[in-house]
């Protein structure tokens, strides 16, 4: 126990691989970061402001575009500084913090989509109960339990982790991650891997499978129904499905490096692969509601296609 050490600084070492690569990395990943910014916040603005988009599926949508700004922020403020910095340290709280932050991203993103596949469920399954069950304080208490359940969940495994003794120092990632931080651990881990387990069950593969059963369920339903049934059924659900594979791989993706060896892979391969489910959700959440949604898709266009004179007149205007 003598050698145990609480390091001060975690050396995030995947950085050193990008060498003179790391203006263009720069610059491509400002502009990554500016347009998901500006994307999820016109998604937000016109849902916000749309009398006719306050409806509980475009409110869970904006409820997605928050959550992509969330991830973003405790992402790329502090990656951007880091591709340009020679020094890749860390200091252990900020890392803690960023873990926080990601994975309580992350599962948000998760139980979003849950509940987004339950209100799909009963509007197809179950139509003439929809405005029954789906009321305004039935979505309210699911969006609080989709953001409480991850954050108390999220913030044992970061307690727990920061209270193990180090070894050492290095992630081999561009970003703190919670399975790095426990490996470096000098003692027995079973407790932080009993509790990481179950989280990942409860805020991983339960919505998982409940987002498979409610499809399942909708596509049984439609063998039955009519071609235009089906088709407003595809219209309605199609940018969720979407979302939902995107976010599946890109998940696996992420469970799947944190079990191997990165310093194996191809430097820019494991950077790209352990960047996808922090990048590529906030990039395609907007594009594939804004262009899939006509409600969406209206607002926006008639919202770009203003001119200054008549801002007040016609942009500003709700409906």
């Amino acid at each position: 126990m003598e050698n145990n050490t609480h390091p001060l600084y975690f050396n995030l070492t995947m950085f050193q691989n990008i060498g003179n690569y790391r203006y263009p990395a720069f610059v491509l990943c400002f502009l990554l970061c500016a347009f998901i910014i500006s994307a999820n916040l016109l998604i937000i603005v016109v849902i916000s402001r749309e009398k006719a988009l306050q409806t509980p599926m475009y409110i869970f949508i904006m409820c997605l575009s928050i959550n992509s700004l969330y991830g973003s922020a405790g992402f790329f403020f502090r990656f951007l500084r880091d591709i340009l910095s020679g020094s890749h340290l860390i200091s252990r709280p900020a890392c803690l913090i960023q873990v926080y932050v990601i994975y309580t991203y992350a599962s948000y993103e998760l139980t979003l989509l849950g509940i987004m596949a339950y209100d799909r469920y009963v509007a197809v399954c179950q139509p003439l109960h929809y405005h029954t069950k789906i009321t305004f304080k039935v979505v309210s208490v699911l969006v609080v339990f989709a953001w409480l359940y991850p954050a108390f969940s999220v913030g044992i495994c970061v307690y727990l982790a920061s209270r193990l003794p180090l070894c050492g120092n290095k992630i081999p990632k561009v970003f703190c991650a919670n399975w790095n931080v426990v490996k470096l651990s000098c003692i027995d881990t079973s407790l932080n891997n009993l509790v990481g387990m179950f989280v990942s069950v409860s805020t991983v593969f339960l919505p998982l499978a409940f987002v498979l059963y409610t499809y399942a369920r909708i596509i049984f339903i439609c063998r039955k129904r009519s071609a235009e049934f089906k088709s407003r059924v595809i219209q309605s659900c199609l940018p969720h499905i979407v979302t939902f594979v995107n976010y599946s791989i890109t998940v696996f993706c992420d469970v799947s490096l944190s079990r191997v060896n990165l310093e194996e892979l191809n430097p820019f391969l494991a950077v790209i692969l352990s960047l996808e489910f922090v990048v590529i959700p906030p990039i395609l959440n907007p594009l594939v509601y804004g262009l899939k949604l006509p409600e969406i898709r209206k607002v926006i266009l008639k919202t770009l296609s203003c001119s200054k004179s008549d801002i007040k007149d016609k942009c500003l205007t709700p409906g």
